[in-house]
């Protein structure tokens, strides 16, 4: 089936003289998750991760991805003709590296420019200049050889009241505006679903687990215009979009709509804007390319959000709880796979007042398939659970109060001498980060040697971020606040980000663990030498002590584990009773020899 498609995309490719194709996974809106229209890599290439990027040639075809999808990848692409190219392992070259050596003088490099954002379509362009080349970015190939592709999503949007945003749109857009007014710009474009749904308080149903619609918003000194599929907006929507000077316009008269813009000062984020909005714009106008200031806005909760997370993990926390112990009692004697616990434990979370959906798809990895780090299971993959081994779930749910994001790895019965010393690796790491104290200034890559040095200690790493930030109500992977010690160093850790702390270790074919739980940044005490800052933890489940060896833990961190659990029992006890109950107290019990005593 992918060869055949690889052959017909090349037959488009030979018409249209076009050498190299690239095939990014994105919609219009860079998006991280992509409705079912969008996902022509997908399609392509049979590989269904959430990041990677396809190049083909007349004779060759590539996908680039990172660590969290390496074994996924393999697998998917065995077969196909497809190589792998592992991004970040050495001799590896990068998308850009590879074109410029593949594409000879003078051809022809191609993309559809909807779906690959104006930065990195500019360096594509100064590559193509240096080669003599040309450029085709107009047309979506995969669109011409795609017979039954899904049609583009227009689901009903609907207003997220104050009473859990906490902010009225009035309010936000007055304060976009001050910033436009502060960067003398007089028109400001959004292209990032979540930054018009948080902005609008809007909330859709466009994209699988990310509660937003197909939009593009104009914004100007005094008046806006929405860009939406008609059918998703009632009266009800419209009325409120009006009373805030928002008029709603056809989704899909947005490209014609640009080319009459001219002579303007637009702040517009070229990292997130696709790349015919940006080429459009830059001929007529002066773009200032800066992130929208609704980027650090929706980052940074406000005292409304932070009481409804709050409510939210408390919830999650008791679908969690309940979870563990049907499990932990149940496997071994009633039937169990990968793919039932997922669906029991969605099924957990609806139970609870205000859910809406799961956050994103639930990784449920037993044995081996948790080394695959986002692992999802399929009717063809989908394994029975044994008593015995490790249960790695990664999950979370979109709640009216917020948003949730939480790994826990399960001890399902025995367990080798080296399970538990890992584990108890990725437990102290996880520990280390939530306790830390810190000077305002930081960012998330001073902090996150914090969870990786028990694991760098034992010649181990994992090829992830230590964390990310989580929106409300909108993507679980949000912001510039994240932990992680490569890259960009991302924001400075304000009070009101949430972020999540998530190490893990991963052995390929063997087992993976990790332990996510999320941190709310606090503001601490103030003295002569700055403000100190703090965590506080939102994510109330324990940790799986049957998987644990205390005599591996420093007195501090068996302390430190002994508090968190304290804090798990005080948080869910009053929401379980009987042999649940029951099951929480055992589950929470002191490891330190101060709470031994005290027992």
């Amino acid at each position: 089936m992918i060869p055949e498609r690889l052959s017909a995309l090349r037959g488009q490719m030979k018409k249209k003289n076009i050498a190299v194709y690239i095939i990014p996974t994105a919609d219009f809106h860079m998006s991280e998750y992509v409705g079912e229209y969008f996902k022509a890599r997908e399609y392509m290439t049979g590989f269904t991760g959430s990041a990677g990027t396809a190049v083909i040639t007349m004779t060759e075809a590539g996908l680039w991805t990172d660590g969290r999808y390496f074994l996924q990848a393999e697998e998917q692409l065995a077969g196909t003709g497809i190589t792998l190219y592992r991004m970040g392992e050495e001799g590896v070259p990068t998308v850009d590296e590879y074109i410029e050596d593949t594409l000879k003088e003078g051809e022809c490099l191609g993309f559809d420019g909807r779906v690959l954002d104006g930065k990195w379509g500019k360096k594509l362009r100064a590559l193509v200049q240096k080669k003599h080349g040309s450029l085709q970015t107009e047309e979506d190939l995969v669109g011409l050889i795609w017979m039954d592709r899904p049609k583009m999503s227009g689901e009903p949007v609907w207003i997220l009241d104050t009473a859990y945003s906490g902010q009225s749109t009035a309010d936000k857009l007055a304060e976009v505006r001050q910033k436009m007014q502060e960067k003398e710009t007089s028109l400001h474009l959004l292209t990032s679903l979540c930054d018009i749904a948080y902005l609008l308080n809007l909330r859709g149903n466009d994209i699988c687990y990310v509660p937003v619609a197909l939009s593009y918003l104009v914004l100007t000194k005094q008046e806006g215009i929405l860009f939406l599929q008609e059918e998703a907006a009632d009266e009800n929507v419209r009325t409120c979009l009006l009373d805030n000077g928002i008029t709603i316009k056809p989704y899909d008269s947005f490209y014609g709509y640009l080319e009459d813009i001219q002579d303007q000062t637009i702040l517009l984020d070229t990292s997130v804007a696709n790349d015919r909005i940006c080429s459009v714009l830059a001929e007529k106008n002066r773009i200032v390319d800066e992130p929208s200031p609704v980027s650090r806005m929706k980052a940074v909760k406000n005292e409304t959000e932070l009481a409804n997370i709050r409510k939210a993990h408390v919830k999650d926390a008791v679908a969690m709880c309940r979870f563990m112990y049907r499990l932990k009692k149940n496997v071994g004697k009633v039937p169990m796979t990968e793919l039932s616990v997922s669906e029991y434990l969605t099924g957990l979370r609806a139970d609870m007042d205000g859910f809406l959906e799961p956050s994103f798809e639930t990784i449920s990895g037993y044995a081996e398939h948790g080394a695959i780090v986002h692992y999802a299971a399929t009717a063809e993959t989908d394994v029975p659970l044994k008593p015995e081994g490790f249960l790695l779930v990664d999950s979370g749910g979109h709640y009216l109060e917020g948003t949730t994001d939480i790994t826990r790895t399960f001890a399902l019965g025995k367990l080798t001498r080296e399970m538990k010393e890992l584990y108890t690796r990725v437990c102290r790491a996880n520990l280390n980060l939530m306790n830390a104290k810190f000077l305002y200034g930081c960012t998330g890559k001073n902090l996150d040697i914090l969870a990786r040095e028990p694991l760098w200690e034992a010649g181990l790493e994992y090829r992830h971020g230590t964390g990310h930030g989580v929106g409300y109500i909108l993507n679980v992977h949000e912001g510039t606040n994240a932990f992680r010690w490569h890259g960009e160093a991302g924001a400075v850790l304000e009070e009101g980000m949430v972020t999540t702390d998530e190490p893990g270790v991963y052995l390929e074919g063997k087992f993976g663990i990790r332990l996510e739980n999320e941190l709310l940044c606090r503001k601490g005490e103030k003295n002569e030498y700055g403000q100190f800052m703090y965590f506080e933890n939102l994510t109330y489940v324990p940790f799986d002590l049957d998987a644990i060896l205390p005599e591996q833990m420093t007195e501090t961190e068996k302390r430190r584990l002994d508090a968190y659990h304290e804090k798990v029992y005080e948080t869910v006890a009053p929401y379980l009773e009987g042999e649940e109950l029951a099951w929480l107290r055992a589950a929470t019990e002191k490891v330190s020899e101060e709470g031994a005593e005290n027992e």
